[in-house]
C-alpha cells in the first residue's frame, strides 16, 4: 500500500523588475532612436550613390531599428505586468519571445540582402564610391556607439546577476546561465550592423581603388550569410527557453543528487522529474519521490533543495513503500 503525501508547491518567486532590466530597457530605447536616424541616412545615400553594399546596410539597419524597438517594448511590457498574478512565473518570457521574433526578422533581412545583391550582379550600376564610403564610415561609428551602450547595459545586468549567484561546486557556466537573451538579440542586431558596415567599406574601397565593381554585390552576399548565421544561433538559444528544453542542464543532476542522497533513516529515488526555467538564472521543478524513509516529508526535500538557490519553486509528491527496491 502506497502512502502519498499531499501535493506541495511553495517558494513563491518575486518577479520584480530589477536594475539590470531597467538599464537594458533604457539602453535599447536609446539605441533604437540612434539606429533609426542612421538608417534613414544610409538608405537614402545607398539609393543616391548606387551602392548595393551601402543600401543593403541601410535596409539591414532599418530592420534592426524595428527589432531593437521590439526589445525595448518587451522590457517595458514585462515591467508593466511584473506584478500581474495571471503570469504564473512572471513575465520574463516576454523578453525571450521578443528575442525569438527578432531572430526570425533577422533571417528575413538576410534573405532580402541576398536577393538585392544577386540583382546587382545581374544588372550592375555606376557607384559613387567616395561619397558612399563616407556614409558607410559614419554608419560604422554609429554602430560602435550603439554597441558600447548595449555593452554597458549588459555588464550592469551581468554584474547584478552575479551578485545573486552561488557556486555549488558543479561547474556551472555562469555566462550562459545569466544571459539576457532579449538584450543579446539587440546586441547581435547592432554587431551585425557593424559587420555589414565594415564589409560595405571594404567593397567600396575595392571598387574605388581597384575597379572591382563586382565586390559590392559580393560583399552584400557575404553579409547576408553572416547575418543568417547569427540569427540561427539566437533562434536556437531562445527556442530552447520557450520550449522548456532544460532537462540536460546541470541543475537537473543537482536535484537528483540532493534528493537521492543516502540517509540513516532510509533511501529515496526520484521516479519523475520536470525542470523548467522561470527567469534568467532561476528554475522551477516538479518531482515524485519513492522512498522507504518514513521520516521523509516534502518540507525535508525542499530543505535539501534549498542549497541550490536557483531553484525558486518546487512541487513535491512522495510515495512511501517499505521496500524501495520493489518500487524502483
Amino acid at each position: 500500500m502506497h502512502n502519498q503525501s499531499p501535493l506541495h508547491s511553495t517558494l513563491r518567486h518575486d518577479h520584480s523588475f530589477d536594475a539590470g532590466n531597467l538599464a537594458a530597457e533604457r539602453g535599447t530605447r536609446l539605441v533604437m532612436w540612434i539606429t533609426a536616424a542612421m538608417m534613414v541616412v544610409e538608405i537614402y545615400a545607398g539609393w543616391w550613390y548606387n551602392s548595393m553594399a551601402l543600401l543593403a546596410d541601410g535596409w539591414h539597419m532599418s530592420s534592426h531599428a524595428v527589432a531593437i524597438g521590439l526589445s525595448a517594448v518587451a522590457y517595458s511590457t514585462a515591467r508593466r505586468y511584473s506584478k500581474d498574478p495571471r503570469f504564473a512565473f512572471g513575465t520574463w518570457k516576454i523578453e525571450i519571445l521578443t528575442g525569438f521574433a527578432s531572430a526570425i526578422f533577422l533571417l528575413g533581412v538576410a534573405a532580402m540582402m541576398m536577393i538585392g545583391s544577386i540583382e546587382r550582379f545581374i544588372t550592375p550600376q555606376q557607384i559613387h564610391y567616395q561619397e558612399a564610403l563616407i556614409i558607410a564610415a559614419l554608419g560604422l561609428a554609429v554602430n560602435i556607439v550603439c554597441a558600447l551602450i548595449l555593452g554597458k547595459a549588459h555588464h550592469h545586468d551581468h554584474g547584478h546577476d552575479h551578485g545573486h549567484a552561488h557556486d555549488h561546486g558543479h561547474g556551472h557556466d555562469d555566462h550562459a546561465q545569466h544571459h539576457d537573451l532579449n538584450l543579446k538579440s539587440a546586441y547581435i542586431h547592432v554587431i551585425s550592423d557593424a559587420a555589414t558596415s565594415v564589409l560595405a567599406m571594404l567593397a567600396l574601397v575595392g571598387g574605388w581603388v581597384y575597379g572591382w565593381s563586382w565586390l559590392d554585390p559580393a560583399i552584400g552576399c557575404a553579409g547576408s550569410v553572416l547575418v543568417a548565421m547569427w540569427a540561427k544561433g539566437l533562434i536556437v538559444d531562445t527556442a530552447k527557453v520557450l520550449l522548456d528544453r532544460e532537462m540536460d542542464h546541470p541543475v537537473v543532476e543537482e536535484i537528483r543528487e540532493v534528493v537521492e542522497a543516502p540517509s540513516l533513516s532510509g533511501s529515496s529515488h526520484i521516479t519523475d522529474l520536470h525542470v523548467w526555467r522561470v527567469g534568467k538564472q532561476v528554475y522551477s521543478c516538479a518531482l515524485t519521490v519513492v522512498t522507504d524513509d518514513a521520516m521523509l516529508t516534502p518540507e525535508l526535500v525542499r530543505e535539501r533543495l534549498g542549497v541550490h538557490e536557483e531553484i525558486v519553486h518546487s512541487t513535491i509528491e512522495i510515495h512511501f513503500t517499505p521496500s524501495l527496491s520493489v518500487a524502483s
